[in-house]
């Protein structure tokens, strides 16, 4: 499964069409710091003086204003609202301390800097915002208490980068895995297509050899199949092995398409071709069906024929296709008696056991049921069920 990234949203942009130098969330903390920061001294200044002085109104609201640059140059803005903020304190007589518009500015630099300049820039917060004129009575509750403040502002950034972080190493690891998965399938794309194609490929230069001699005519058909069976695997691989070249330049020639439900004629013409007569059977009403499943479809078909070729011995195959309302269940069953049926059920007859584990992780993928097993007389059936949605029938 290739997955693909979701264009990036285009930067909001001003009247004339220039970027704005700072996003939506950043004009909206800046105007939440400035609104507190507001109603703060509004109230202060009531408690104290009876009054609101405009001009410190004016210079509360123009502190916030840095905070728009908050992310380019977290540093430079700390220090623009600290130097307001004491010029507010020298315009107006009002109390330093940690407002929203300073914790802010130094989460941001605890945020968007490395760990000395952030320790650096809370030191000098801590210390110009503490009131000097009153040395030596200072009273050290005060810088406790901005102190305190600067450590609590400290931790959040420190927990917020902890947390991005694992976001991060969260989101690699499941690319990570989604390469895996993507890797694995193709993996029993080309078993599929390998196993099915060489088996046809074998059968059909037996018939050949055999009937070179008394019919050559016979063999000819069967040598241009052969041929005709050999491009087909070889482009399937190369459309297959493709997806690996990553960062490689795209081919010129355009892919062909995954084989699906319409391809079932063909892959049951070539059983029956390389000597395993096959009858297809098709039930219910015809639909379109989603490609993926129409690919599940043909894979567990193609795999089911070429076990059947592999180990029925001679037999006869029939797959058999059913239309459900909410679903398609396809069925591949034979009545050869050429493989122990308990080896052929685990999947370890001659050879690694990738063709029905295969097709058991396709049917689960799509939240569908598989069976194998070995019928009551003799032969050996695969049956699997995918669900479709409600609207699934309409895609193509």
């Amino acid at each position: 499964m290739v997955t693909t990234r979701p264009a990036p949203r285009a930067p909001e942009t001003r009247q004339g069409g220039d970027a704005l130098p700072w996003s939506r969330n950043d004009g909206l903390v800046a105007v939440g710091a400035g609104v507190m920061d507001l109603l703060s001294f509004t109230f202060a200044s009531l408690a104290g003086q009876g009054d609101v002085p405009v001009a410190g109104c004016v210079l509360v609201v123009v502190s916030a204003l840095p905070l728009l640059a908050r992310r380019r140059a977290p540093v430079p803005v700390l220090a623009a609202v600290l130097l307001l903020g004491l010029g507010l304190n020298l315009t107006v007589p009002t109390s330093l301390h940690f407002g929203a518009s300073v914790v802010v500015a130094l989460y941001s630099v605890v945020r968007f800097t490395g760990a000395p300049v952030a320790a650096t820039a809370s030191l000098a917060a801590v210390a110009a915002l503490v009131d000097w004129t009153k040395w030596p009575r200072l009273s050290p509750l005060e810088l406790v208490g901005n102190a305190l403040a600067a450590i609590i502002v400290i931790i959040a950034g420190a927990v917020m980068n902890r947390w991005q972080r694992d976001i991060e190493a969260n989101r690699r690891l499941l690319a990570d895995r989604a390469v895996a998965a993507e890797r694995r399938r193709i993996a029993r794309e080309l078993h599929d297509i390998v196993a099915h194609h060489i088996t046809t490929m074998q059968l059909m230069a037996g018939g050949a050899r055999a009937n070179l001699a008394r019919d050559p005519e016979v063999a000819r058909e069967a040598l241009v199949e052969l041929e005709g069976s050999g491009r087909m695997a070889l482009r399937e691989m190369r459309q297959l092995l493709d997806v690996l070249r990553a960062g490689d330049e795209a081919e010129d020639e355009p892919t062909a398409p995954q084989p699906g439900i319409a391809d079932l004629e063909r892959i049951v013409a070539e059983s029956c071709r390389a000597g395993l007569p096959t009858a297809l059977d098709v039930r219910g009403s015809e639909r379109p069906l989603p490609p993926s499943v129409g690919l599940t479809v043909f894979r567990i078909v193609q795999e089911s024929l070429t076990n059947a070729r592999k180990y029925a011995g001679e037999a006869r195959a029939h797959v058999r296709l059913t239309y459900e309302p909410d679903g398609v269940a396809v069925e591949v069953s034979d009545d050869g008696t050429g493989a122990d049926p308990g080896l052929v059920r685990a999947g370890t007859a001659s050879g690694s056991g990738y063709g029905l584990v295969g097709m058991r992780e396709r049917a689960a993928l799509h939240g569908g049921t598989f069976e194998a097993g070995p019928l009551d007389e003799a032969g050996f059936r695969v049956a699997a069920r995918l669900p479709l949605k409600a609207d699934a029938g309409a895609l193509r």
